[in-house]
């Protein structure tokens, strides 16, 4: 069954962000929702995620979903090691002979293994995201759920970021949400775009891309000419 957004009405005070406002997303693929910045992106996590009350409508499929997520912020805890942020999130779930495998498996996918026993402030921003990353898809959620992770971030830092999201993602294909305002991040790894509108937010404009991940090229024409669609309904 994929997950549905059914009829959802959401007001602050006098400013209606969705008013019957309805969406589909599939199971097990990246689902991109992209738009202007106060659209209602990261309202709609919120709400995804039972963090924000709705007026009225109904979710389907998310009842008994585990969460997991990666923030615009690393939001590591200072205080501990590479290692013990993701051990954090772990050792109520598993035993310790499980943990270690977990862990040292999702640190060499991201190349940091060798830094499993530095400190937060010992990293640099690229480094501490990657550990946000690990520790996202070390959790045993259902869903990942992805606030513009890669906001203000230079092309360079970004796409080594990226290619480390993908190298775990192509491993354990679990149900992504993703919020971005930018249309490359969006062309680079979502199986569906979702194009809000200003509020009250509707959709405007769905695409599914049907080229692996890894095959992506936005200069390439098949996706440029994805890109132009996706500008013109921006």
């Amino acid at each position: 069954m994929p997950l549905q957004i059914r009829n959802l009405y959401k007001s602050f005070s006098a400013l209606k962000i969705f008013e019957n406002f309805n969406m589909t997303m599939h199971k097990n693929k990246i689902n991109c929702i992209l738009g202007p910045s106060g659209c209602g992106k990261t309202t709609l996590l919120n709400i995804i995620a039972d963090l924000e009350s709705i007026d009225s409508g109904t979710l389907v499929g998310f009842e008994n979903k585990s969460l997991s997520f990666i923030f615009q912020e690393p939001r590591l805890l200072e205080w501990m090691t590479v290692w013990d942020n993701i051990d954090f999130v772990l050792k109520d779930i598993f035993p310790k002979q499980k943990r270690h495998y977990i862990i040292t498996n999702y640190l060499k996918t991201v190349d940091l293994l060798e830094f499993k026993n530095y400190y937060p402030k010992e990293l640099s921003g690229g480094m501490k995201q990657r550990v946000s990353i690990a520790r996202a898809f070390a959790y045993p959620s259902d869903i990942l759920i992805m606030d513009e992770p890669f906001k203000g971030l230079d092309n360079k830092l970004k796409n080594t970021l990226i290619k480390s999201f993908l190298r775990l993602w192509l491993n354990d294909k679990r149900t992504i949400i993703f919020v971005t305002h930018n249309i490359d991040e969006s062309l680079l790894l979502g199986d569906d775009i979702f194009i809000l509108s200003k509020n009250p937010a509707h959709i405007k404009k769905h695409i599914t891309i049907d080229i692996a991940q890894k095959n992506r090229n936005i200069e390439k024409e098949n996706l440029f000419s994805i890109k132009n669609i996706l500008i013109n309904s921006f």
